[in-house]
């Protein structure tokens, strides 16, 4: 029997369909949200023609440890236009539901590459402080001066949730390179890490 690597946080096939759909439903009618669906911020950076898709979990410990790491080497292959990346968050836990709402709120207000980084950082360091409300969470972000506005969310979620079962993602952190017609999968810190430096 395949051991889980220690660097993964899993899912399974069952959990993560049923999961993922109770997410698009807390969002269609958890929140009152502005009407309108135009100028929806989407997680997709760069003119790269390879394609990056990054799934991470905010209450992932091994998705944080790496994200120091990740963040300087991506914001190099997004401004030499040698990728282009979307972010995909996969609460894998229940509290980064919350989190992967406010990330998109967050992105509505002011979306580029170098703000939705420093959101992202910001939502890894609420996490590590086990902020698990949205009350805690909107406050955190405020001293983080990073502002949020809420909209309907729905479409957005329903298009990266496609990405997870397009890419069959079912750990984090994972990473999935399209190159030269050909796709590639990449599980813990340390693969993805390798992988996207020989893309440099």
């Amino acid at each position: 029997m395949k051991q889980k690597p220690k660097n993964v946080h899993r899912l399974n096939d069952l959990l993560s369909i049923i999961f993922f759909l109770f997410l698009l439903t807390s969002f269609a009618f958890g929140n009152t949200m502005q009407s309108g669906t135009d100028n929806l911020p989407f997680p997709s950076y760069g003119a790269g023609k390879i394609i990056v898709r990054l799934y991470t979990d905010y209450s992932c410990t091994p998705c944080r440890s790496v994200e120091p790491e990740l963040e300087p080497l991506l914001l190099k292959l997004v401004k030499s236009n040698k990728i282009s990346i979307a972010l995909v968050d996969t609460p894998i836990h229940k509290e980064s539901q919350i989190y992967a709402r406010y990330f998109l709120y967050a992105l509505k207000k002011k979306n580029n590459f170098e703000y939705a980084l420093q959101v992202r950082s910001a939502l890894f360091e609420a996490a590590a402080s086990n902020i698990n409300n949205k009350e805690g969470l909107e406050i955190f972000l405020k001293n983080k001066n990073i502002d949020f506005s809420f909209f309907d969310a729905v479409p957005v979620l329903k298009k990266l949730n496609y990405f997870l079962q397009d890419d069959k993602v079912m750990g984090t952190p994972s990473c999935v390179i399209l190159k030269d017609g050909k796709s590639e999968k990449k599980v813990g810190g340390g693969e993805i890490l390798r992988a996207l430096k020989e893309l440099q």
